[in-house]
This record gives C-alpha cells, structure tokens and sequence, in this order.
C-alpha cells in the first residue's frame, strides 16, 4: 500500500473557491448531459476527448507491468477516454470499465463502447480475481462512507493481486477541508491521510492510492 503520484494532477494556476449552490450540485449529482457536456458551472463544462491519458499511461504501465495479456478494469470510466488510450498504447490488452450513469455510455467513444458497462460500485459483475490491473480516478469517493467500504473491499475479491490504484479526497487541516468542501460537487468522504490509510488496513486494501487535496487542486 502506497501513495502513487502517476502525474494526472498538475494545475499551474490557482483555483479561487467559489461555493456551489444546492441547484448546481443537484444538477451535478445527476451526472448526465448538463454535468458533463453542459455549462461549466455544472461540471465539466464539454468532457472532451484531449488524448491526455496517452502521456499519462505510460507511468502506470511501467509500474504495474501490464502487458498485451493483461486484464484491466476502471471503475468510473465515464466515457472511456483512459480505455481508449490504453489499448492504443498496448494493442491486445483486455481494458474494461464499469460506470454507474448512463449518460457517458451513451456518449462514449465508440471505439470502446462494447467494453464499457453500466453498474453500481458497490457490487461488481465479476468474478473474483477476474483483474491484473483495477484503476479508480475520481470516482469511488463520491459514495457515502458505508458504501465506499463495500466499494474497498469489491476491488480486492476481483483484484488478482494489489496492482490497483485508486484516487481519494483528503485534506491537512480545517482551512484545506473548507476549501474542498466548497469547491467539490460530489465528493462525500473527505479523510485525513492517517484516516485513509486506517480504513485502507480496515478493508485490506492493498493496492496504491493517490490523495487529492487543495494544495494538488490549486484551491486559494
């Protein structure tokens, strides 16, 4: 178990915290056309395919060796950009990705769109130690604290080992959680490190893990 920075995070200017009405999030929480392709005081404001992953992957696979034989799953795959990107660099390589909204299915990349399924987190349609490889950006913390338990203990039963790597909200102090809180949309467990990785050895999660907080987001 370990903090992995694989380099998704690099904002070069500071982010000024606006606080989200109940409107916005209610409209965020939806996650369909408005959150993802609408305005982007709504969420992302047009979640456009940008290749970014393609700089990205390359780190992940060099330290979870995956290869042309590997079996990957991402849990909140949204439109499958990462999937996309990954078979790309690795022709033959078994990418699946499981979403618990319709919408960014319905508007994946096409490409993909025969790997993608939709279902909740809580309860994955696989079989244990099906995946090489589990991956979960931005996505598995915006359950409640109980399911997100259930959620831990998922990824080990189908994980063949603890190549895994998921993102989590964190925070250092009362002023960066108030910085979180008002900027974020969805997320709803927030821990302390210490409390991350408390509940990491609770659940036996093995894998690596990278922690988002307000200093890596840019938040003033």
């Amino acid at each position: 178990m370990a903090h992995f920075n694989f380099g998704y995070f690099k904002i070069k200017t500071n982010r000024k915290v606006k606080p989200m009405s109940i409107n916005k999030k209610i409209i965020a929480w939806q996650k369909g056309k408005e959150f993802y392709d609408g305005s982007r005081q709504n969420g992302y404001g047009g979640f456009k395919y940008d290749g970014r992953w393609l700089k990205i992957l390359p780190k992940i696979i060099k330290r979870y060796k995956l290869n042309s034989s590997s079996k990957v799953l991402e849990i909140g795959c949204k439109k499958g950009f990462l999937i996309n990107d990954l078979k790309k660099l690795i022709p033959g390589i078994k990418c699946y990705g499981v979403e618990d909204h319709i919408y960014p299915i319905r508007n994946c990349k096409k490409e993909v769109r025969k790997f993608l399924k939709y279902s909740n987190f809580t309860k994955l349609p696989f079989k244990s130690n099906s995946f090489d490889c589990i991956l979960a950006f931005s996505s598995i913390y915006t359950y409640n604290f109980g399911d997100l338990v259930k959620i831990l203990k998922e990824i080990t039963r189908i994980s063949k080992s603890n190549k895994n790597l998921i993102t989590v909200a964190s925070y250092n102090n009362v002023r960066d959680l108030k910085k979180l809180l008002e900027w974020t949309s969805l997320s709803t467990v927030i821990l302390k490190k210490k409390e991350w990785n408390d509940l990491f050895k609770k659940t036996k999660y093995k894998g690596d893990h990278f922690f988002t907080d307000a200093k890596v987001l840019g938040l003033k």
